[in-house]
């Protein structure tokens, strides 16, 4: 039979994200609405069988939610894998305690993106959240985070949606512009690459967020917040004055009666699970020391 298969396409310019990850960097902590995703994506953290003794935070600096994480796991030992060295030179210097430190919550250990599994160790829930706008290869992405999970561990996520400043773009195309962003995941494409990579029983659902600014200057200043277009076809190089002033007067004329401006922010999450490695069928089947040993633990089904 033949296998399904994963959807690649990006339509995500690797420059510019790596562009946008490090714009992110100049703030001192996540945009706030990765903050507020954050709280949504924990409220639907599905039920682990255990408390996880070990969680890894993929790109908790940007991502955000790591106090959250801290407060529902406070003795979980955590791994925070940060996407440049900016970030993780700021982690690292933000749980560093003073020697007379006593109790609390255990410091993280942060290491760089490059790190491989064997450096990160297995973990039973991976927290990723508002990771996947800025990745070029999610699915390459999907099978890192299930390499670092123990049988049976829990991959939780969030990103943005198709819907995700459709009113911006269908503006940028009235006026004859390329498009604002890039092409965001559509949540059952997101389910395929889960399974691809080797999750089981993929749990996604959706929801559509209006934001709502008091000025055009205020909403695009926030947009800059988020790490900017990286959409392979957008305008390269700098606007003018001129160009950006037709923008905000664009943007003007589609305000409400209260002279406020929305925007809508489609917003998927997802959690997948890592199965136990099947034991017979066609072909030799690799189970790693650790997977089997989670196997021999698991408690055997009542008769």
């Amino acid at each position: 039979m033949a296998s399904a298969v994963v959807p690649q396409a990006r339509g995500l310019d690797d420059v510019a994200a790596r562009a946008a990850i490090a714009r992110l960097a100049r703030h001192p902590s996540a945009p706030w609405l990765h903050g507020e995703i954050a709280r949504r994506l924990i409220e639907r953290l599905v039920p682990l069988r255990a408390e996880p003794g070990r969680i890894v935070e993929w790109w908790a600096g940007p991502g955000g939610g790591d106090a959250l994480l801290r407060e529902r796991y406070p003795r979980a030992e955590r791994i925070a894998v940060e996407p440049d060295g900016i970030w993780t030179e700021r982690r690292r210097a933000g749980e560093k305690r003073p020697w007379w430190s006593i109790g609390g919550t255990t410091a993280a250990t942060v290491l760089p993106d490059t790190a491989g599994p064997a450096a990160i160790g297995r973990s039973q829930l991976v927290w990723a959240n508002m990771v996947l706008p800025f990745v070029v290869d999610p699915p390459a992405l999907m099978a890192r985070w299930h390499a670092v999970l123990d049988v049976e561990g829990v991959v939780a996520f969030s990103c943005l949606g198709p819907d995700t400043l459709r009113e911006l773009r269908a503006l940028y195309v009235s006026l004859g512009w390329p498009a604002p962003t890039p092409n965001f995941i559509d949540m059952h494409d997101l389910g395929d690459m889960l399974v691809g990579a080797g999750f089981a029983d993929p749990v996604l659902d959706q929801e559509t967020l209006t934001l709502r600014w008091k000025s055009a200057e205020a909403l695009l200043a926030e947009l800059r917040r988020l790490g900017g277009n990286t959409a392979p076809d957008r305008f390269r190089g700098l606007r003018t004055p001129r160009w950006r002033g037709r923008l905000v007067d664009a943007l003007a004329e589609r305000a409400d009666a209260d002279g406020s401006i929305g925007l809508s922010v489609e917003v998927a999450y997802g959690h997948g699970f890592k199965p136990a490695p099947r034991l017979g069928g066609e072909g030799p089947v690799s189970v790693s020391l650790d997977e089997m040993r989670a196997m021999v633990r698991r408690p055997r089904p009542a008769r």
